[in-house]
C-alpha cells in the first residue's frame, strides 16, 4: 500500500501502489500545467465508508510513497479515464482499474 502525502500538515491518503502510480501520472500532468482541482475518493470501511475530497494546488507540497520497488505497467485506458475525470468540472474522482 502506498501513500499520497499532501500539504504541510502531512495529510495521508492510502492507495495500493498500482493505483497510486496511475494517480501520480494524472495528478502530475494537471499540476505541471499549474491547474488546481479537487480530488475525490470513497473512504475505506475502516474510515466510515464515507467520501473525501482534497483541493490539489501546485503550490502545496505533495509526496508519493510506494511500498514496493517495482514500477507497474501503465494501463493507458485507466489513465485516460482518470484524466477525463480530472478535466471535468467535478475534478478527479478515483475509479478502480477497468477490466481487460
Amino acid at each position: 500500500m502506498g501513500k499520497m502525502i499532501y500539504g504541510n500538515a502531512g495529510t495521508e491518503i492510502i492507495f495500493d501502489d498500482r493505483a497510486l502510480a496511475h494517480l501520480q501520472i494524472v495528478i502530475g500532468n494537471k499540476l505541471r500545467r499549474r491547474e488546481s482541482f479537487f480530488f475525490s475518493w470513497k473512504d475505506d470501511s475502516e474510515q466510515g465508508s464515507g467520501r473525501s475530497s482534497l483541493w490539489l494546488d501546485p503550490s502545496i507540497p505533495l509526496y508519493f510513497k510506494y511500498f514496493g520497488s517495482k514500477v507497474p505497467i501503465v494501463n493507458r485506458e485507466w489513465v485516460r479515464l482518470l484524466a477525463d475525470s480530472a478535466n471535468s468540472g467535478g475534478g478527479l474522482h478515483y475509479i478502480t482499474e477497468p477490466e481487460g
